[in-house]
């Protein structure tokens, strides 16, 4: 395989149609290969143990891996490929954790929270502005504190309990929370809840992303570029991933957020290189 690829262009966040994505698979590693990308990973949405219109159904599971097989040796002289899946922390019992997910052939595992229990209904949080303020009325009446305490409390058992390699949309829930409460994310009791979050993800030696899927469409990253000094000053792992959906995002996003790092002090990203995460320093000239 040729090692002249530029640096830092990878993406292990992405989804095609064996969930909620809206290509094939091959149309992203394609993609990959004409940017020149040194690796990418497909994630999937891991299947819930109830049925979900966005999630890769547990029966396809065997084909979803048998397809990734496939193109890893069909494109072996020219990309890293790698195995990952998305894997949402519901409970004790469901969350990326658990052996099912664990004896799975996977390169990597992505731990994320897009569901909050109430009143013995899993609730999805992570939808569009209208429906999330439909949901936080008729689910959690109206009270967005709980809604957004409950969230980072959830995600903080999912790094306690751990199984996963690093943490997908660190804080996502602000982007729809600020549109119920635009300064919600400099109240007091708010940033010291993300405190404590990123401090249990200290703890745990758990990496982050930073999530650019919002950043052309809203201007921001998830984690919050206003967070990134606070990563730094933990020594959080990071890595850069676009969420991609489609072939044409896979890079989205990308160069501005290597560029947010280095201002916040963070010189380095993880990669996968030969199936092993590594540090590799942030080259914004490849770009």
């Amino acid at each position: 395989m040729t090692t002249d690829r530029p640096n830092n262009r990878t993406n292990y966040h992405s989804h095609c149609s064996f969930c909620d994505g809206k290509a094939p698979m091959e149309d992203f590693v394609e993609e990959a290969v004409r940017q020149g990308f040194a690796a990418y990973g497909i994630s999937s949405h891991a299947p819930l143990p109830f049925p979900a219109r966005w999630t890769l159904e547990a029966e396809r599971m065997a084909a979803y891996l048998a397809e990734i097989d496939r193109l890893k040796a069909a494109y072996a002289d020219r990309i890293e490929l790698y195995a990952g899946l998305e894997i949402d922390y519901l409970n004790e019992q469901s969350n990326p954790a658990s052996d099912y997910f664990q004896k799975l052939p996977l390169d990597y595992r992505i731990g994320s929270v897009h569901l909050i229990e109430s009143r013995g209904k899993y609730v999805d949080i992570d939808t569009d502005a209208e429906t999330f303020a439909e949901n936080l009325r008729l689910h959690f009446g109206d009270d967005l504190r709980k809604l957004v305490t409950d969230y980072f409390d959830k995600l903080m058992r999912m790094v306690s309990t751990g199984g996963f390699d690093f943490v997908g949309h660190a804080d996502k829930i602000v982007y729809n929370a600020s549109r119920c409460q635009p300064d919600i994310a400099e109240q007091p009791w708010y940033r010291q809840k993300i405190r404590e979050y990123f401090e249990t993800i200290a703890r745990h030696g758990a990496m982050v992303e930073i999530n650019t899927k919002k950043y052309h469409a809203g201007g921001v990253f998830f984690p919050n570029r206003s967070h990134f000094r606070l990563l730094r000053e933990l020594r959080i792992p990071v890595l850069v991933n676009s969420d991609a959906h489609l072939p044409q995002t896979i890079d989205s996003g990308r160069r501005e957020a290597l560029a947010a790092l280095q201002e916040a002090g963070i010189d380095t990203v993880m990669q996968l290189t030969g199936g092993r995460w590594q540090p590799t320093k942030i080259d914004l000239a490849a770009y």
